[in-house]
């Protein structure tokens, strides 16, 4: 172990509560959040958010779209994914449950940290739809978690076709995404 590590802080959540600011909490170390984002990136929050919506209420599921909202993972890990999509209502709070779908937009800022770490920390909590939308290359990729707990991509070529929470056949649109 590096003599530096054992001066890093590991901070809790009740430590992240009292923070101002935007800041995600991965494993007791704070990460500062990057600015707000730029024009296509709050388009394609916009688009997804609104294909999910849509594809929820055609399938009468019991589902909840949320953005930009703290996903509390444990005691020193809090995330704030770009999108979220809870089985049932809305929490009262922050997101405590593992949500049924994770959404990211890559940014130049972000990209590194949404396929790699929290890629990961998805994968690890055992979310079972992970969709990851690149602006640069207007592409979305789809992960979901297979029986071995690792992500495999799905097919999204011109719809996304999956199941969330208990039976509730999804059909996005993914073209439309892009428009």
């Amino acid at each position: 172990m590096s003599t530096a590590r054992q001066f890093i802080p590991h901070y809790t959540v009740d430590d992240y509560r009292l923070w101002t600011g935007d800041w995600e909490l991965w494993s007791g170390v704070a990460v500062a959040m990057t600015p707000s984002p730029f024009g296509k990136h709050s388009k394609l929050l916009i688009n997804v958010g609104s294909a999910l919506k849509t594809a929820i209420d055609a399938a009468e599921c019991d589902a909840t779209v949320l953005g930009e909202i703290d996903w509390i993972i444990s005691s020193d890990t809090v995330l704030r994914p770009d999108l979220v999509v809870v089985c049932g209502n809305e929490p009262e709070k922050h997101v405590e449950d593992t949500p049924a779908i994770v959404v990211e937009i890559l940014s130049e800022a972000t990209r590194e940290r949404d396929l790699t770490f929290k890629r990961s920390i998805y994968e690890t909590q055992a979310v079972e739809f992970y969709l990851i939308v690149d602006p640069e290359s207007d592409e979305l990729t789809a992960l979901q978690l297979s029986d071995d707990g690792e992500y495999v991509a799905l097919e999204t070529s011109e719809s996304l076709h999956i199941e969330i929470c208990d039976h509730c056949p999804l059909s996005i649109n993914v073209d439309r995404v892009f428009r």
